[in-house]
């Protein structure tokens, strides 16, 4: 039987993605009720906004993210954050270029999608090509015998927007989206500036739990107090309960969206899991922003799933490394491209990369990268790879696919402890120890043991000795070790020391 799912319903979190003009504010407003379009220079949505609305009773938050070219990063941001996405496409125009970016970004993060064909008022709608062209797509339409929920509607005139809602409610419930609002916060920023006169100012969705105002909290590689909670309408709210989206004042700078928001409990926890997080930053970026294929690959093993994007200097490049990419076949492991063209590649192609749930690799045969995707693939750790030998990349390929298929681990012991004594901080429990044989290290996994029975395997947050951060202790010493999530200690426990290493065929 399927594992029940705990906590209350909570809101859907929908993310409204299109071409430029095609609706997607009009739509908003035609079920807000508002005039969202008419305030915005050019009718173009300039950045994100969250919106919440009722129907029957129940309440959806709503992301407009821009459908313009130059917000393709902030469209990728709406589609991570999100429960299900709503594509908009004008009956009369039909499929577009930024149309197709929305729908990869849809599908890189993974999150059921609603098509809205909107426009049916205008005299050269046209339906049925719409639907030719989202099978094209592989987003079948439920009438011509696939899976696609599309809804065939007019923003302007309102005709069939509640038919929308509720397939959005219906969606919903399927997907059965639930929250503890007593529970531990998980909220994630959608955007970030600087307010000229209330400092740095934060979107968040709240997913589950609660955050309140004067809660010290750590996001990214910044922190703060909530000094105040604010809705779109502008009042303040006192708390953010699950499928909110508010605005948060009081953080010390502005951060980077898809940072995720930390409750602490006092003003030094924050600072310290932000200065955590920026030493993190620090040591990744030299490594994950210039990761060889090879590590790549590796990291595709955990997941079991690669993701390409491919440009090609010309149709006939891109439609024969298609071809000979498709004939790869390892067992266990998924290859699949997400997304190809003809050209450079661009700033849009690592923003897509980077919007993956599964690590992604940009690669280009006979393709560079223009100046703009060099630079944020630095930034948004995204590898990029160029060709000009299609049997090159397909060795590469095929020759790290087979070294990741199925790799077996096995526990190795290096040492044993013995819990003398305990010390109750601030920061938890910590266990004065004696090494009764081999050694402990840094890096080495812990068991906890009590009348023989496993109560913990995890990993050490801190090893100590005389007060000083070591990396090892041999045997007959004294130290002290904090275990990582873990406080439920006693002394005359015995801690177990391994090591994990791979099991070489």
């Amino acid at each position: 039987m399927p594992q029940e799912r705990k906590g209350k319903p909570r809101p859907s979190v929908v993310a409204v993605l299109g071409h430029i003009d095609h609706g997607k504010t009009t739509l908003l407003d035609a079920i807000r009720r508002g005039h969202t379009a008419k305030g915005e220079p050019g009718g173009i949505t300039q950045s994100i906004g969250a919106y919440h609305a009722t129907y029957n009773g129940k309440t959806i938050t709503f992301i407009d993210t821009p459908g313009h070219k130059a917000f393709t990063t902030m469209r990728a941001r709406g589609a991570r954050a999100t429960d299900i996405a709503v594509l908009v496409i004008a009956a009369d125009d039909g499929i577009m270029a930024q149309t197709i970016e929305a729908i990869d970004h849809i599908k890189a993060a993974g999150v059921p999608i609603i098509v809205a064909i909107n426009k049916i008022d205008k005299v050269n709608a046209n339906i049925d090509r719409v639907f030719t062209q989202l099978t094209e797509q592989d987003l079948t339409p439920e009438e011509l015998g696939g899976d696609t929920i599309v809804v065939s509607l007019s923003a302007l005139t309102g005709k069939n927007v509640n038919d929308l809602l509720e397939m959005i409610l219906l969606l919903a419930e399927m997907e059965d989206l639930r929250a503890d609002p007593d529970g531990p916060l998980h909220a994630i920023i959608i955007e970030s500036h600087l307010d000229s006169r209330r400092g740095p100012v934060a979107t968040a969705i709240i997913k589950d739990g609660t955050l309140r105002e004067r809660d010290f909290i750590s996001t990214g590689s910044t922190c703060g107090r909530v000094k105040a909670l604010i809705d779109e309408t502008g009042h303040r709210l006192d708390a953010a309960t699950p499928g909110k989206a508010v605005m948060i004042l009081g953080l010390q700078h502005v951060l980077t969206p898809g940072a995720t928001v930390e409750i602490c409990v006092d003003q030094n926890r924050a600072k310290r899991q932000a200065e955590k997080q920026r030493a993190n930053d620090r040591k990744q970026r030299p490594s994950r922003a210039k990761m060889s294929v090879a590590e790549l690959f590796r990291e595709a093993a955990a997941e079991k799933k690669l993701k390409l994007i491919l440009k090609a200097s010309s149709i006939g490049a891109l439609e024969a490394s298609i071809r000979e990419i498709e004939n790869i076949s390892v067992r266990d492991v998924q290859l699949e491209i997400i997304h190809s063209g003809i050209g450079s590649i661009t700033e849009r192609d690592v923003l897509l990369a980077s919007s993956s749930q599964d690590p992604c690799l940009v690669v280009g045969f006979g393709s560079k990268p223009d100046s703009k995707a060099v630079k944020s693939a630095n930034s948004h750790y995204v590898s990029i790879k160029s060709y000009d030998i299609i049997y090159d990349l397909l060795d590469e390929i095929e020759g790290r696919l087979t070294q990741m298929v199925s790799p077996e681990y096995k526990e190795v012991k290096i040492g044993e402890i013995i819990i003398r004594d305990l010390f109750h901080v601030s920061i938890g429990t910590i266990a004065g120890c004696y090494v009764t044989s081999g050694k402990v290290t840094r890096d080495a996994k812990i068991k906890v043991i009590r009348n023989e029975e496993e109560l913990f395997s995890g990993e050490i947050t801190s090893l100590r000795r005389i007060k000083e951060d070591v990396s090892v202790v041999q045997s007959g010493r004294e130290c002290g070790i904090k275990l990582q999530g873990f406080d439920d200690l006693q002394v005359g426990d015995t801690l177990q020391v391994f090591l994990i290493e791979e099991i070489v065929p």
